[in-house]
């Protein structure tokens, strides 16, 4: 199979791989103790866990979006003829 026919090269797939491990950090940040019926933590309501760690996921995603969408340098999706139709005289 052809490199060029791929949709992806390998800078994509490296950013795909950065996105999701932004991603999974973000998704730690979230997590710690929970509250129970006998007791509260008031950790939920830190700043990490409910600003930085949902930020961190979204920049994830977003960096996801793009490893997507980049379009790699050297691939040649319309290959045109460049011949020009001569009419007779």
């Amino acid at each position: 199979m052809d490199r060029k026919s791929f949709a992806f090269d390998k800078k994509n797939f490296i950013l795909l791989g950065i996105g999701m491990v932004i991603i999974i950090i973000g998704f730690l940040l979230m997590s710690g103790p929970g509250s129970t019926e006998t007791t509260f933590e008031p950790d939920i309501f830190s700043a990490r866990r409910i600003k930085i760690a949902p930020a961190v996921c979204f920049f994830g995603f977003i960096f996801m979006i793009y490893g997507i969408l980049r379009k790699p340098k050297d691939m040649d999706t319309h290959s045109t003829d460049k011949s020009t139709d001569v009419t007779e005289k």
